[in-house]
């Protein structure tokens, strides 16, 4: 266990950041199926909302730039596809 006080606050911040972090991810996974579930239309409107949850992640850090490039190209070609 730590013994310095600023250990703990560390230990405690950890804890709030990952738990940020994991439900900031599970929502934009749901939001991906979501538009790989959806019709045309709506899938053309929840594009530009899921591509800016993407990018929030990789830009905290919470995924790696290359799977979020990965994503949208993947996400844009279903949706063009469509």
């Amino acid at each position: 266990m730590a013994n310095h006080k600023s250990a703990l606050k560390r230990i405690r911040s950890n804890e709030t950041k990952r738990l940020r972090n994991r439900y900031q991810h599970k929502t934009t996974r749901n939001a991906i199926k979501k538009l790989k579930e959806a019709e045309k239309q709506e899938a053309e409107t929840l594009f530009p909302t899921v591509v800016s949850m993407i990018d929030k992640l990789a830009k905290k850090n919470i995924i790696h730039d290359n799977k979020a490039s990965n994503l949208k190209s993947q996400l844009a070609k279903h949706v063009a596809a469509l």
